[in-house]
């Protein structure tokens, strides 16, 4: 039989199986990703990710490997239809490759390219199977049985039809024995075809990537092998997420540390203890981001405290209403400016707010009628009625106020440009402040309750005066109280005694200590 007869033969028994399932991008310029199968009964899905879509995917092919029948015994390559390189690499330019290529036994094989972006499963051979590096043999078919596996497969220079029955195919795998019938007299006997060796058992090399750097195959000990290459592919998974996480980022510096602290006790490589010592910088740096955002600083033995005001972003504009009031107040005293910073927090966006009796009795002013009458016929302030009618007014109908300066321009823009959910929250953690109930209690003055506003805002995360506990100037806290310089020292020591403040001490020009633990709350760190 000529081997045109044999790939002949071969054509006419059961072609292996084949599907693809691969990932391609949604849309342009976006995130979303499209999973799609060869098989024509499944849709395609759309995910919002190239993590969730390699996800998806291999979930999709292996519901097809276990819906899928065993590999079949019978069944040739599924990639020789398509002439892959292993069916081609010796044949002619017009000749298919002879079927001595294939050998072993049938299996199924799952392949994938190394971007992640295909997978595919196909019924082949092993040795076709062994040609593709990326390839896993998810299940081998039993040896075939019955005539069909004892009938030989002749030599590609056998001689066509010599004593052998017509129609006769031999086995598609190279696997099965070889035992010709005897040659004519002067022909010499084909040789058989060797049957394939038993593949010895591969030892467990497992490659990772992490900062650059190849994680040794034989690292050990195992345990730190293993862990610095699923640190690796949690650092390249967190790459695809589509939001951040900085407690879960400063989760993995900290594990990458003690990963590469112990890499480098094993090598004794220094860049090793340098990259760990990296690691944990930018674990703590991911950790106060965390925190910074969150509103929550750490206090004693890892114990958080959540802030009235969470972020960055509110703490600032707390810092820029309390400085526009500083030179924006239109009268002289630490009552008046007490005053302003309240209603300006009323009416900070559009100039114009609401406001009631009890608001202004609730502060700790002598003459609040008074003040009001001022701060009116200043122009600073507007109100429909008099003073007393602002005092006497109640919830369900309060008095409308009016501030000028802090109305918007013709562009529509005004001295602040926080939002209007943030207005409220800015207003409510100033009350709180200046009406904390210990600070009643042992009945401050306006200038103890500024003071106490002046230092919330002037702290470092756990609390400390100035941004790295180094104190705040004493100048700067006098200007701010409107009070003479010999008149801070009282002030502490009122707070201190309300237990606003502690371990407070005026040296050198500055004021140190730290804001009592009660208090962390209503503090807005500086950066």
């Amino acid at each position: 039989m000529t081997v045109e007869g044999t790939v002949s033969g071969l054509e006419e028994r059961v072609a292996g199986r084949a599907w693809t399932v691969r990932l391609d991008a949604a849309d342009r310029g976006g995130a979303t990703v499209r999973v799609s199968c060869s098989r024509p009964a499944c849709t395609p899905q759309v995910l919002p990710s190239a993590a969730a879509g390699r996800t998806a995917a291999v979930a999709h092919l292996a519901t097809h490997l276990r819906a899928a029948s065993g590999p079949r015994p019978e069944a040739y390559c599924a990639c020789r239809a398509e002439e892959c390189h292993t069916h081609v690499r010796d044949a002619g330019p017009r000749d298919r490759a002879t079927p001595s290529r294939c050998g072993g036994p049938v299996v199924m094989a799952v392949i994938n390219d190394r971007q992640g972006r295909w997978w595919r499963a196909l019924e082949c051979c092993a040795r076709c199977a062994a040609a593709h590096p990326s390839a896993k043999i998810v299940a081998t078919a039993p040896a075939a049985t019955g005539p069909a596996a004892a009938r030989p497969l002749p030599a590609a220079g056998a001689r066509a039809g010599a004593d052998r029955p017509a129609g006769a195919i031999g086995p598609h795998f190279s696997h099965a024995p070889s035992s010709a019938a005897p040659a004519p007299q002067g022909v010499p006997a084909p040789q058989g075809v060797p049957g394939p060796r038993t593949p010895k058992p591969r030892r467990s090399r497992r490659y990772g990537k992490i900062a650059q750097r190849i994680v040794p195959h034989d690292l050990h000990p195992v345990a730190l092998r293993d862990e610095l290459i699923e640190l690796g592919d949690l650092f390249r998974a967190y790459q695809q997420r589509p939001e951040p996480d900085l407690a879960e980022l400063a989760e993995l510096h900290s594990r990458k540390a003690k990963a590469f602290r112990t890499w480098a006790e094993v090598t004794g490589e220094t860049e090793l203890r340098l990259e760990a010592r990296r690691a944990e910088q930018a674990a703590d740096a991911a950790l106060l981001q965390h925190q910074q955002r969150t509103g929550q600083s750490p206090v004693g033995d890892g114990e958080v405290t959540n802030r009235l005001l969470p972020g960055l972003t509110q703490w600032e504009h707390a810092r820029t209403v309390l400085a526009h009031v500083a030179e924006h107040t239109p009268l002289p005293g630490p009552e008046a400016r007490l005053m302003a910073v309240m209603l300006t927090l009323r009416s900070a966006l559009t100039g114009t707010g609401n406001l009631v009796g009890q608001d202004v009795r609730g502060l700790p002013l002598t003459e609040p009628e008074e003040l009001i009458g001022r701060l009116v016929d200043s122009g600073w302030l507007s109100i429909p009625g008099t003073a007393d009618d602002l005092l006497d007014s109640r919830p369900e109908s309060p008095t409308p106020i009016t501030i000028p300066s802090l109305m918007p321009d013709d562009d529509g823009q005004g001295p602040f440009d926080f939002g209007r959910k943030t207005r409220p929250k800015l207003s409510g953690w100033a009350q709180r402040v200046v009406g904390d109930k210990k600070l009643r209690k042992k009945k401050t003055g306006a200038a103890a309750r500024l003071l106490a506003l002046a230092l919330a805002v002037r702290t470092s995360t756990d609390g400390r005066l100035g941004a790295d506990g180094e104190g705040v100037d004493v100048a700067a806290l006098t200007s701010w109280c409107a009070v003479e310089p010999d008149e801070l020292e009282p002030l502490v020591e009122q707070l201190t005694a309300a237990d606003w403040l502690a371990e407070a001490a005026v040296t050198d020009g500055r004021l140190t200590g730290r804001l009592a633990e009660r208090v962390l709350q209503v503090s807005c760190p500086l950066p």
